[in-house]
């Protein structure tokens, strides 16, 4: 039986992915580490609309659920558990940010909060890019250095000490990244604002 509150996070968080447009209905995950289990989305549950009955427990290091239900991306979700001090997991589709990730090896920001904040955005890249032992690797061994990364094609994974937390360095890059399509739209050189901009790049 998974916590009220647990679900409530996972309700709250799965919606504003929805109307933020970073899912289509049935895609995207999330999850939450307690302690040696985690608690993840079900498999094709729809993430704006989740009910409790769509949440998953299981252990992190092996399934001891019985349940074979779990997101097809429960491999990279317990690859970052065992490889980071994360708490909490969010994997969407930013549309925006995947384009980005198409043609550029790191994304970094031009506006200043998503500078200030991510400073830059490694693309990892993967053959087969869900699923797999590579992918999850990948994808765990960036997130040891950042706070959110893009896989390329595919979307985002982005680690917190709780759900809000990864949601708000998912919805920083997408914002970030539409300010940059927006900035190429309009196709005006740039007036330099702030000083020492180019160490917003650097760790």
């Amino acid at each position: 039986m998974i916590d009220t509150r647990i679900y409530e996070q996972f309700r709250d968080i799965g919606r504003d992915l929805y109307t933020a447009n970073m899912i289509s209905s049935h895609a995207g995950n999330l999850s939450v580490r307690l302690g040696d289990k985690l608690v993840i989305k079900r498999r094709g549950a729809m993430l704006g609309q989740l009910k409790p009955h769509d949440l998953v427990e299981t252990g992190i290091e092996k399934n001891d659920s019985g349940v074979a239900l779990a997101s097809s991306e429960l491999l990279a979700h317990r690859t970052i558990y065992m490889s980071t001090p994360a708490l909490a997991i969010v994997h969407c589709h930013p549309r925006t940010a995947i384009a980005f990730s198409l043609s550029r090896d790191e994304i970094v920001p031009i506006d200043n909060e998503a500078a200030y904040l991510l400073k830059k955005i490694p693309v990892v890249a993967e053959e087969f890019a869900s699923g797999t032992p590579e992918m999850a690797n990948k994808v765990a061994n960036a997130l040891k250095d950042y706070k959110i990364i893009m896989l390329r094609g595919h979307g985002s994974f982005a680690t917190g000490q709780t759900l809000e937390e990864a949601f708000l360095w998912t919805s920083i890059l997408e914002e970030a990244c539409q300010i940059m399509l927006y900035a190429k739209l309009i196709d005006e050189p740039f007036i330099e604002y702030r000083k020492m901009s180019e160490s917003y790049t650097k760790f």
